[in-house]
């Protein structure tokens, strides 16, 4: 018997809520997933999964044959709360703090006292603070970590996600957590729950610490990948092969180079650092610069590209891929996305081929311009004038390369190399 018997409740559904109340709901807890949406909502009961996640379509449907996994569009009265609702960056590039706000405004009538409010949500350091600080306002008859001296009423702590998409499933259960919580005992609290599921070891911290930790990875990425972009750049001015000096140097036992690719994109690596940018702005240029290197990196792809498909009265152009990374469906921040919508921009009188294998249909800001279209792989390439490899899915490592001959080529994976 699990000492929560009113459940958990896991307050948004998307890639790491869902995957994350799975996880739960397999080990026999009853979790309670709360999302906005409600055909996501509909779906989930029916043991269905809105996105493509290997072994989760398993595990939820198991999940919800078995009573252990509910989904509603309200917020029900519960154990413990996780909160993994979105963390978008604003105009300003600090983080839109509005969705847990809104989740927390939502929970707060359901407490009674003695629950764990757990922030997964990526933020900036203060922002399992600011939960306790709205909770303080909107239920002024509990005690709150950081506003009362005595034991809290509500123990509340920061756990950020940590998983690889395609990975989720495995890795939630294997990779090592880090929880810090608003006092030691929040930690202690929290820790507990994912103890229900998680095989890793589970570090207890401070919420700052742990908000910072999550940050700092991403950030670490996006140096070392803003490094191999520049490094390209710098090949290319040059007249030098970039994957062949990157395989040279990582020959030495102290490098390793990643590699270079049309920009960075996803829902952590291309926002996380700027978290760190908006609260440090003066001590954190090396991480802006690298941001900057690798938001510029996308649009030297499209004048490349561009200025070859200006020698062609009509040109054809075949983007392979969509994903911001391989082998998923997951098209947020996207590098690929937006250099294929300014090609097509930027040539209106050509054609652009998109080609992506895991979606179906084409996001909105792409099926609205008239001369791009979804199309398979093969029919694509035979069309083609300028063929574009922009993400290094399995499906295009097979790829016949006598269908190149005569094309001209962007390799921005080096996976034709």
């Amino acid at each position: 018997m699990h000492a929560y018997p009113r459940g958990i409740a896991v307050i948004g559904l998307g890639y790491i809520g869902l995957p994350t109340a799975a996880a739960l709901a397999t080990q026999g807890v009853r979790v309670h997933g709360v999302d906005t949406d409600p055909e996501r909502v509909a779906s989930i009961n029916l043991g269905g999964v809105p996105f493509v996640e290997p072994d989760l379509a398993v595990a939820v449907s198991g999940a919800v044959s078995q009573g252990h996994l509910t989904a509603s569009s309200d917020v029900p009265s519960a154990d413990a709360f996780i909160i993994t609702v979105p963390t978008p960056i604003l105009p300003d590039r600090s983080a839109d703090l509005s969705y847990i706000h809104s989740a927390v405004r939502a929970l707060a009538p359901k407490l009674k006292g003695g629950e764990v409010l757990i922030l997964e949500s990526t933020s900036p350091p203060g922002t399992t603070q600011a939960v306790s600080d709205w909770l303080a306002d909107l239920r002024p008859d509990l005690r709150l970590p950081g506003w009362e001296d005595q034991r809290p009423d509500v123990h509340i702590a920061h756990c950020p996600e940590r998983v690889l998409p395609g990975r989720i499933m495995i890795e939630l259960v294997t990779n090592d957590r880090v929880v810090g919580g608003l006092t030691p005992d929040c930690a202690e609290a929290a820790g507990d729950v994912y103890k229900l599921f998680c095989k890793g070891e589970i570090s207890l911290t401070d919420a700052g610490s742990a908000e910072m930790s999550k940050l700092a990875e991403n950030a670490f990425r996006d140096v070392n990948l803003a490094f191999a972009n520049e490094l390209s750049l710098v090949c290319d001015q040059l007249g030098l092969n970039t994957w062949e000096i990157i395989r040279a140097a990582n020959r030495h036992p102290r490098v390793n180079i990643l590699s270079p690719g049309p920009g960075v994109g996803g829902h952590c690596i291309a926002v996380d650092p700027w978290f760190i940018v908006s609260a440090a702005p003066e001590q954190s240029r090396l991480i802006k610069t690298a941001r900057e290197i690798n938001d510029s990196k996308p649009d030297y792809v499209v004048d490349r590209i561009v200025e070859r498909a200006s020698r062609f009265y009509e040109p054809r152009v075949a983007c392979l891929g969509l994903s911001f990374k391989a082998n998923v469906d997951d098209l947020r921040g996207s590098p690929a996305v937006a250099i294929v919508r300014d090609i097509a921009s930027a040539v209106p009188g050509g054609t652009v081929f998109a080609v992506e294998p895991h979606i179906d249909k084409l996001p909105p800001d792409l099926s609205a311009l008239p001369n791009l279209v979804l199309e398979d792989l093969r029919t694509s390439i035979e069309g083609a004038d300028i063929v574009v490899l922009l993400v290094d899915h399995n499906a295009f490592r097979s790829l016949n390369k006598s269908l190149l001959e005569g094309k001209i080529c962007f390799d921005t994976r080096g996976m034709w190399q």
